[in-house]
């Protein structure tokens, strides 16, 4: 089944496609010295494929005669033809070496511009779109538009110069058969627009299909843990099996189309150019000498103009591909699911003090996650947030990280709004740690240091003292240079969250957000870091989630969330005393039965 957003990519219109060219074109333009350059050397190779024949004529029209050999003219031509020729091999390799240069450094731009922009993107759009689509535009589209850079628009301007000149050597030979060989363009055209109105449909349903491919790869690698725990790989398979089919039957209608409207239409036509061409010179014949000369360099430049009408036939396709790729990608680049603006003020957070004021959030813009949500955490407390799955805990901490724009109300860090703050200073002075911490490929100490030169190494190292993370790094064969693989899977979670508690520590920031960040260590290890989590949370605001009422029964304010809104507060004695939801939280995970 298609997405919406591919039903609205089906409804590309000629004129879309037009837009589209347009603005792949306008990637042209760094590049114009280069490109002239090219064209003057294509122009070059043009002249060389005209004359060519032209020179051939000549020797049969006017030296090819019984017992007349005149040496000089005929070896000045012969000499003529073989510089021609050679030049041409020479010229015809500086211009396509030219050529590929700009369009390999303009999908390196186009490459950057789409990963920039995914950088840039919000969480909405992450939560919508699968990640193997967003793959699947960043390579697949990119680089159909890099074919079409590379081989269909040298191709195609190399063929439009051809084409005129073969035209132009025509009408020089003879006027009138030029002139009668000019009704074969609209049947070329014709062949070309039914193509492009055909295959339009059927490469974007062959490029979706190629992103839902991606997309269920994507998915099966990244859960091949619980693929393989809970025996769904004859599921996954048959999944794959059917999108892959699906992909299969998209790719048999584009070749359908292919072989019926790309060379064997072409060559019918060319068939009936020949008939043409030889039909005028056969009715000429009977009443005017007919030059053989002329018959050789006519059917040469038909066949001329032809190949390159071939060539951008069978190139039509790679263009259709590329046109719907670039649709794809321009999609993408404007997409308007941008992070929460910030005003960018030049102010810095130094207390902490987080307020709460009457924020209501949605995620989808019909139905609110949270409601009405109001609160104080004064510079140095703990305000914990508990409640089911559901109720909101981690909505909120989104909200406060500006991973989501809130619909109403407000939220302010020391007295200013968060969307008034410049984004650095609050990702310098929000510090997160989530329940699944992310390691990227690279060493522990990178991971640590998120490739911020101004963290010294001593830094580095303090950090992962002050949360105990050193005593199993230094363990290691080569402690705070060891590989850490994708994601980390080499390490145990609570190595992993370790190393999540040094990274956020580094930084020193004033405000700590923990999203139950103790949830997947060990007994032992959990022990271990409660002395660092105190003395991390010592002079620095915390917000935490708790699914473990245990770990927060010292917070200086309990929040506790039901369906979006804050149903209780007080501290943990308070809370029990009221006898309310939360009461029934704490017996439930204490097995307590009243």
């Amino acid at each position: 089944m298609l997405t919406k957003e591919t039903e609205k990519q089906q409804e590309l219109t000629g004129r879309d496609q037009w837009i589209v060219l347009k603005r792949l074109l306008q990637y042209l333009t760094p590049h114009k010295k280069i490109l002239t350059l090219a064209m003057g050397l294509l122009i070059l190779t043009v002249l060389g494929d005209i004359l060519g024949p032209y020179l051939i004529k000549i020797f049969i029209d006017d030296y090819l005669t019984l017992e007349n050999f005149p040496t000089g003219p005929i070896v000045g031509l012969a000499v003529a033809y073989l510089i021609i020729q050679t030049s041409n091999v020479l010229i015809s390799y500086f211009q396509l070496l030219k050529f590929q240069e700009v369009a390999l450094k303009i999908i390196q731009q186009l490459r950057v511009d789409v990963f920039t922009k995914v950088q840039g993107l919000g969480m909405r759009y992450f939560d919508k779109t699968p990640a193997g689509g967003i793959v699947s535009r960043v390579t697949n589209d990119t680089e159909a538009i890099k074919e079409m850079f590379v081989t269909v628009l040298i191709g195609f301007i190399q063929s439009a110069f051809l084409i005129v000149g073969v035209y132009v050597a025509m009408f020089i030979l003879n006027v009138r058969l030029a002139l009668i060989t000019l009704i074969l363009l609209p049947i070329l055209v014709w062949i070309i627009y039914l193509y492009r109105q055909y295959s339009s449909v059927f490469y974007l349903d062959l490029r979706e299909r190629l992103g839902q491919l991606n997309a269920k790869l994507s998915e099966s690698v990244q859960g091949m843990g619980i693929i393989q725990a809970f025996g769904q790989e004859n599921r996954l398979k048959d999944e794959f099996n059917a999108i892959n089919d699906k992909h299969w039957e998209a790719g048999k209608r584009n070749i359908k189309v292919d072989a019926l409207l790309l060379r064997p239409a072409i060559d019918l036509v060319y068939a009936l150019a020949l008939i043409l061409l030889l039909s005028y010179f056969g009715i000429t014949s009977f009443s005017n000498t007919v030059e053989v000369g002329v018959i050789y360099a006519f059917v040469t430049y038909i066949d001329r103009f032809f190949e390159p009408i071939n060539q951008v036939m069978q190139r039509l396709s790679v263009f259709q591909q590329a046109i719907v790729a670039a649709s794809r990608v321009f999609l993408l680049l404007d997409e308007q699911e941008k992070t929460p603006n910030q005003t960018g003020l030049p102010a810095r957070i130094d207390e902490g003090k987080i307020e709460f004021q009457e924020v209501s959030f949605s995620y989808d813009g019909q139905t609110d996650v949270l409601r009405n949500i109001s609160f104080t955490a004064l510079p140095g407390q703990t305000v914990a947030l508990v409640g089911h799955t559901g109720s909101g805990k981690s909505s909120i901490i989104n909200l406060l990280m500006r991973f989501y724009e809130f619909t109403e109300g407000n939220i302010r860090i020391d007295g200013m709004s968060v969307k008034e703050y410049e984004t650095t200073e609050l990702r310098k002075k929000l510090g997160l740690v989530l329940q699944d911490p992310f390691l990227f490929y690279g060493t522990i100490e990178s991971n640590i240091r998120l490739y911020d030169q101004t963290i010294t190494d001593s830094a580095v190292r303090e950090a992962a003292e002050f949360v105990q993370a050193n005593q199993f790094i230094e363990a290691l064969p080569e402690g705070y240079h060891q590989k850490v693989t994708e994601r980390g899977s080499t390490f145990s979670s609570g190595q992993r969250q370790l190393v999540a508690f040094a990274r956020t520590i580094v930084t020193d920031p004033k405000i700590l957000v923990l999203d139950e960040a103790t949830a997947n260590i060990d007994t032992e290890t959990e022990v271990a870091i409660q002395t660092s989590l105190e003395r991390m949370r010592l002079g620095r605001t915390t917000i935490a989630i708790a699914h473990r009422l245990s770990t927060i029964q010292e917070a200086d304010l309990i929040l506790v969330l039901h369906k979006g809104e804050i149903v209780e507060r007080g501290t943990h004695q308070q809370l029990l005393q009221q006898h309310g939801l939360y009461h029934k939280m704490y017996l439930l995970q204490n097995g307590i039965v009243e």
